[in-house]
């Protein structure tokens, strides 16, 4: 491993419950792109988890410089804006969409990115294959906590008090990690866990398939209405299809390959669990009828 080179890092598995295990610790799943910060002397760099560079879209790494105590580093991060106490997806998006100068510029103080470093990879040799908990230790050793960088917080065993409290605090989840795992690049780790809250979302629907049977949701944006969000296939009983088409008979329109599209007149509400950075809903689950819901008022939130 060498810095200034990408670095594909290791990724988490799914698991549905939380849990506490003294084998463990649990950190909050921040919610933001995954950064990967290369720093040697004076220089810094940031890469994408794909490898991408993009430096020159966060002006904060100049500052981030003074508050690393080491000359030569890799830290493994999440690159967030925090919005009314919480970090929002769409905020860091929209920092990473920008490639004009004068408004990334405008940007860090409209959107100011904060880098939460979660792992070290390098120092003055190679700590992939210490135990987590010795990394988090060597981690703590090397940052300055600010406003543009800071460890992340964990807590040792009780992963279920740490998931109710980022319920409370409307953030993503939790992260569980074996304390003894070692870090392996561009794996999907079976030691580290990603543990989400589901969110609930009222939305359009646009349309319907029947093998299997599918809703097709919408959604109201700032600048495009009724954009297609994604599919809902489970979460339905016989009696709410057979309700559904029954409403739907009169207000058919076009036919598409699989998709019977409908007049954005009817909305319900669901649960999903991720979304992409495209605005995609990810496993879904459909919850209600909505029939006094305007379609109009069906808004994406952040």
């Amino acid at each position: 491993m060498q810095v200034f080179t990408p670095v594909q890092p290791m990724l988490v598995s799914i698991r549905n419950e939380p849990f506490d295990d003294e084998r463990f610790l649990f950190e909050p799943k921040w919610d933001g792109w995954r950064i990967l910060i290369h720093k040697q002397g004076e220089r810094i760099e940031a890469y994408t988890r794909q490898g991408n560079k993009i430096t020159n879209k966060l002006p904060e790494l100049k500052q981030v410089v003074a508050h690393i105590k080491a000359h030569t580093v890799i830290l493994d991060c999440e690159g967030i804006v925090m919005r009314e106490g919480r970090p929002v997806f769409d905020d860091f998006s929209y920092r990473g969409r920008l490639s004009n100068s004068m408004r990334i510029s405008q940007a860090v103080a409209t959107h100011p990115v904060t880098f939460v470093v979660f792992d070290v990879l390098l120092t003055d040799r190679e700590l992939i294959h210490d135990p987590l908990i010795e990394r988090k230790k060597r981690l703590e050793q090397l940052i300055l906590p600010s406003q543009v960088i800071m460890p992340t917080m964990y807590v040792l065993e009780r992963g279920l008090a740490l998931f109710d409290l980022t319920r409370i605090r409307n953030m993503e989840g939790i992260v569980a990690k074996r304390k003894d795992s070692i870090y392996i690049p561009n794996t999907q780790s079976r030691d580290w866990f990603k543990i989400k809250h589901f969110k609930t979302i009222d939305a359009v629907i646009l349309g319907f398939r029947m093998k299997p049977f599918a809703l097709v949701l919408g959604l109201q944006f700032r600048t495009v209405k009724n954009k297609p969000v994604g599919l809902v296939e489970f979460g339905f009983s016989s009696e709410d299809k057979a309700l559904f088409m029954e409403l739907v008979k009169d207000i058919y329109t076009e036919f598409d390959q699989r998709t019977q599209w409908i007049q954005p007149k009817l909305c319900c509400r669901i649960q999903y669990l991720e979304r992409s950075d495209t605005h995609q809903l990810r496993t879904t689950v459909f919850k209600q009828w909505l029939f006094d819901k305007k379609p109009e008022d069906c808004l994406w939130h952040s």
